[in-house]
């Protein structure tokens, strides 16, 4: 019976999504992740060449669906925002995947398609502001960061203020951020 090499890549990948999510990096168990995906400790070896390559596999995955999946409408920031936040509600281990990469992965080069497809959305919204078509008191790149942060709000503030804040269900949440969102790009000021 022939081998399905892929999708044995696939399994390994999902397997170490979950584990490197749990645990992180430094945590991850290859055994574990081998189990997992029905696999073998080895395939992890002979696909990846260590549990740090099959992390950057998985981090490279988390970022093609997310650039698949969430597309930029410059004439609808705060809408693009409300998708990213349902996309950190639909899939909870993305915040800590991003989590473990910032802990553990100080001396990773930057992800390649995350820097272009990043770049690409920071020049589209330049674009919009120099056309007009938005409004905004920031330069392109902080705005985009800004509304990454705050999108991503739930999942990276503190359990301890995440106690004080009475807007705990999703729509409640969407509106929140597409709220703070459109207020980032009003007119310029102080």
């Amino acid at each position: 019976m022939r081998r399905d090499a892929e999708a044995t890549k696939q399994r390994l990948i999902a397997a170490g999504r979950a584990e490197f999510a749990a645990r992180g990096l430094n945590g991850a168990r290859v055994d574990r992740i081998a189990e997992a995906a029905q696999a073998n400790k080895a395939q992890i070896y002979h696909y990846f060449q260590s549990k740090a390559g099959l992390f950057d596999a998985v981090w490279e995955d988390v970022v093609r669906e997310a650039v698949e999946s969430l597309p930029l409408d410059v004439e609808d920031l705060p809408g693009a925002a409300a998708l990213l936040c349902d996309a950190y509600v639909d899939h909870p281990e993305l915040s800590r995947l991003v989590t473990w990469r910032r802990l553990e992965g100080a001396d990773l080069p930057l992800d390649g398609l995350a820097a272009r497809d990043g770049q690409g959305r920071i020049e589209r919204i330049g674009q919009a502001l120099r056309d007009g078509v938005v409004a905004g008191r920031f330069e392109a790149g902080l705005l985009f960061a800004l509304i990454l942060h705050v999108a991503a709000f739930w999942e990276f503030t503190s359990p301890d203020v995440m106690a004080l804040v009475t807007v705990t269900d999703r729509e409640g949440r969407r509106e929140v951020v597409r709220s703070v969102t459109a207020a980032l790009l009003e007119g310029s000021g102080a």
